[in-house]
């Protein structure tokens, strides 16, 4: 049900796959949505799993699943230990991919970062306490996993992900239109954004790139672009002038370099402007 998870579910059930969905699903709503879609849902607490009910024949797993509750011992269960179960309960699938975060890298000033860059845990410690490591770990299990259960794994490692409903350019759009100012890192905040109809377009290659050891990939656009130029074309389209706040307290830059991408899957068809039009349109619609 989260960002990503979400749409992924319902792409693949569109497409006539048998989807199982896991999650709280503690409201209905949610619950009913997946369902309609064809998702076939099972109300499952990553923090204390009980996966009985979930089937072990299954062709590919993908974890997109994040708990960022600020409490250590509920987000280092819910996003590395349960990967670990989940994997563990799936060990016959043909592929696993694991959805990380650029969060895991030591922040560098802007310099697109490459799969075999420093790791951190300060990236979102100012709003997240508990993220990045929790992401780390959660990192450490799966390849763990992956070669005690011999189950081919990537591990992508996703920097901005948002969609024509949704994502950080939505809050900072709704900011600028709020007259809120909206913090940005004296580093430039400089990301690689990606729309979900990409992500979701490039999920089967990522699987036929799965590997014992796991394969660890950056995942992101080509286009490099700034929390500045991105909220500054939303909020000409929206018609409002927005106002920037520089500060060390948010989210540092985290481009990546796509080339190890480029060599596993189709490149993004979404271009940001065109991707970020859309998303304005919808919510202004």
């Amino acid at each position: 049900t989260g960002q990503v998870g979400k749409p992924v579910a319902k792409a693949f059930a569109a497409q006539g796959e048998e989807v199982h969905g896991l999650a709280r699903f503690k409201d209905p709503a949610a619950l009913e949505e997946m369902e309609e879609a064809g998702v076939i849902c099972h109300a499952v607490d990553l923090i204390e799993p009980d996966l009985a009910d979930v089937p072990t024949e299954v062709d590919h797993l993908l974890n997109f699943a994040v708990t960022k509750t600020g409490k250590w011992d509920k987000d280092l269960a819910a996003n590395a230990e349960a990967a670990g179960l989940l994997m563990s309960h799936c060990r016959g699938a043909r592929s696993a991919l694991h959805c990380s975060s650029t969060a895991v890298y030591a922040p560098n000033g802007g310099v697109p970062m490459h799969e075999d860059d420093p790791l951190g845990r300060d990236h979102h410690q100012h709003l997240m306490p508990t993220y990045s490591t929790a992401k780390t770990a959660a990192e450490s299990v799966v390849q763990f996993a992956a070669r005690e259960f011999d189950l081919p794994t990537t591990i992508a490692r996703l920097c901005v992900p948002y969609g024509d409903d949704g994502g950080w350019p939505l809050f900072n759009l709704l900011m600028a239109m709020g007259d809120s100012p909206i913090p940005v890192h004296p580093d430039g905040s400089r990301y690689n954004p990606i729309h979900h109809d990409d992500i979701i377009r490039q999920i089967p290659a990522l699987l036929d790139a799965a590997t014992v050891p796991a394969t660890i990939v950056n995942w992101g656009s080509d286009e490099i672009v700034s929390v500045r130029e991105w909220t500054g074309f939303l909020a000409d389209i929206a018609g409002v002038e927005p106002m920037f706040e520089e500060t060390e307290h948010t989210i540092p830059s985290a481009c990546v370099d796509t080339e190890r991408l480029g060599s596993i899957a189709p490149p993004c068809e979404v271009s940001w402007r065109d991707g970020f039009r859309r998303l304005a349109e919808q919510a202004l619609a």
